[in-house]
């Protein structure tokens, strides 16, 4: 592990707009800095880059970070790879990785994540000791430069081989990773065997899950075998290769979705490595949003079979309700016999590229589907088929799109647009939208949130004092006090420094809304004046709360049992 202190010097040593605009050139825009963003596709800026707060965000797609993270979404690079990176472009060493307690870490299990990179390594390992799963990778196609890259491995046959991987083989994280498998009798197994192993990546890089492949000449059931949803991994919201495409993805400006774990390596093996694979399930409008921040020509790629025909129609349905004008969205159907991993091996690159040219965009694949079994002769069969456009219409609300495919289908019906409009009660396209006035962050902010930002700006402005009136006990509140520690102990840090953090010490659901807000924190205000003017309210009403908290102790006692000072106190405050 790399000692979190270091991160955080790291954070305050590096300057963003030098990191940044290595890659993307800026422009001085007042006090921060602009570009059209490198993560969608645009023809205005709307990336900005402040230097004050070590910060990067674009209003377009929401992309933000810091310069850790600009160089791992930009580069397609792991954590642990663009600390290195940034490390060495300041002139800092790393600490070394490897400690003393290594040697005994698998006899303490932290946390999710530890234990998933932990599996990963192992079954990397083992994928090296078994010439069989080797000789089946080759069989493949797959030269061990692509293995390597998508860090494959392989699960050997046995019932508790990890048992030998974690010491405390019965503690409760590895069945919550997914890794095990208790079964009615209380017997615990291991949850992957005699698989080909496909680790899933999240955003940084990390393993989130797995998804296990039989060898040709197993018979273990499924073919394929997917991690469970856990406290890390959802299936509806990751996608896998997508941490390693992003790059390929936005210089291609188009992303290929497939099926299969096999498929995405076997494409990217012979260079077509901007593909992803949805993991087991249809795809959702949250991955639709995911690929939409990457490119806006998104191909959907399935065998030509009735299955594939099924899994075609779920994603269009899928889609719809994320799509927006100038999105590209289209549907690549595959000869019967192959799959893309055959495909691509028995015709090569260039014919699968030349194959996606031709792939139909959505609206032709909606009306062509739609239209499949229909002959649109008689009046019911327009009626049906009327009937079943209606729910797929209702849901597109990218205006052009919805006004050009309303078009078609009425023009096949044989109605005209204002009737169908008016039978289906669908919303008009060209009404003009009213203007609204600027969105604001959040309508409402409170006092302690405000001071929150103020001091993670500029820490300096913590006192020690600050320490006495923080007495409240809710979320904020103690998110306060671990500012003004944090604040104490760094004065000089960077705002990404003080982010970076808290990150362990506050309620989750907090920091997302903190980043936000600092982000767009006018940087123009007096912030000493402005920090001062909240401190004086806050410490108001951590009196008031003393006071009340007096009051009802005193009111507990009868008349009688008060003294006269505690008398005095009540006739001065109130007994309200």
């Amino acid at each position: 592990m790399i000692p979190d202190s270091f991160i955080q010097e790291l954070l305050n040593r590096v300057d963003i707009v030098d990191v940044i605009d290595r890659s993307v050139p800026l422009k001085k825009a007042g006090a921060n800095y602009s570009a059209c963003c490198p993560f969608h596709n645009e023809k205005s800026p709307s990336f900005t880059v402040s230097p004050t707060k070590q910060f990067y965000h674009c209003f377009g797609c929401g992309a933000h970070g810091s310069a850790l993270g600009f160089v791992m979404e930009y580069q397609g690079i792991s954590f642990v790879e663009a600390v290195h990176e940034l490390a060495k472009s300041v002139g800092m060493i790393v600490p070394q990785e490897s400690r003393p307690e290594d040697a005994v870490r698998a006899k303490v299990i932290p946390g999710l994540q530890e234990v998933m990179q932990q599996a990963a390594d192992y079954y990397k390992a083992e994928l090296k000791k078994s010439p069989r799963a080797i000789e089946y990778l080759k069989g493949r196609g797959l030269s061990g430069q692509v293995a390597a890259r998508f860090q494959i491995g392989y699960a050997p046959s046995g019932w508790q081989n990890l048992e030998a991987v974690f010491s405390d083989y019965r503690h409760e994280v590895l069945q919550t990773a997914g890794l095990v498998i208790d079964n009615e009798q209380g017997r615990r197994y291991d949850r992957f065997r005699d698989r080909i192993m496909f680790p899933i990546h999240d955003q940084k890089g990390q393993v989130i899950g797995f998804g296990g492949r039989v060898l040709e000449s197993a018979d273990a059931g499924a073919k394929y075998l997917n991690s469970p949803e856990t406290p890390l991994f959802q299936k509806g919201h990751e996608l896998y290769g997508l941490f390693l495409a992003r790059r390929a993805i936005r210089e291609a400006s188009r992303v290929l979705v497939v099926e299969g774990y096999m498929d995405v390596v076997a494409l990217a093996q012979y260079g077509i490595d901007y593909a992803v694979a949805a993991l087991g399930t249809a795809t959702t409008p949250t991955h639709i949003t995911k690929l939409m921040r990457q490119t806006d020509d998104i191909v959907f790629c399935f065998d030509g079979d009735n299955a594939g025909k099924s899994a075609a129609w779920r994603a269009a349905m899928n889609a719809l309700p994320a799509l927006k004008d100038g999105l590209r969205l289209s549907f690549l159907f595959l000869p019967a016999e192959h799959d893309p991993d055959s495909y691509v091996r028995e015709f090569g690159k260039e014919a699968f590229e030349a194959l996606m040219e031709r792939a139909l965009p959505l609206s032709q694949y909606l009306v062509q589907e739609l239209s499949a079994n229909n002959p649109l002769q008689s009046q019911e069969d327009k009626v049906q088929f009327l009937n079943e456009a209606e729910p797929i219409l209702k849901q597109i609300q990218a205006p052009r799109l919805a006004l050009l495919l309303r078009k078609r289908i009425a023009e096949l019906a044989e109605v005209s647009g204002d009737e169908m409009r008016r039978m289906m009660k669908l919303p008009e396209t060209n009404r003009p939208q009213k203007r609204s006035a600027p969105k604001q962050a959040r309508t409402t902010m409170s006092l302690q949130r405000r001071f929150a930002l103020m001091a993670i700006m500029q820490p300096r402005l913590v006192q020690e004092n600050d320490r006495e009136w923080l007495t409240g006990a809710s979320d904020e509140d103690e998110m306060v006090r671990q500012v003004v520690a944090l604040a104490l102990a760094n004065p000089n840090a960077k705002p990404v420094a003080m982010l970076h953090a808290l990150e362990p010490l506050i309620d989750v659901r907090l920091l997302p809304d903190l980043q936000r807000e600092l982000h767009q924190l006018d940087e123009s205000l007096d912030l000493a004046l402005e920090f001062d003017g909240v401190r004086k309210q806050l410490k108001e009403m951590s009196t008031q709360r003393q006071k009340a908290f007096a009051v009802d102790r005193l009111k507990e006692k009868s008349l009688s049992q008060l003294t006269d000072e505690e008398r005095e106190l009540l006739k001065s405050i109130g007994t309200r």
